[in-house]
């Protein structure tokens, strides 16, 4: 997959909610690499 179609894989709004969920459960990781790695799969 070219980086261009990765760029638009998800909408804008999955990718804000994405980082909300991040920015709001690190506290429950070590790491924010931890925190972003457990979120990914939802």
């Amino acid at each position: 997959m070219t980086k261009s179609k990765m760029a638009n894989r998800y909408s804008p709004e999955v990718r804000a909610r994405a980082v909300r969920m991040v920015f709001e459960h690190q506290g429950s990781y070590e790491t924010q690499a931890g925190a972003i790695a457990a979120i990914a799969p939802k």
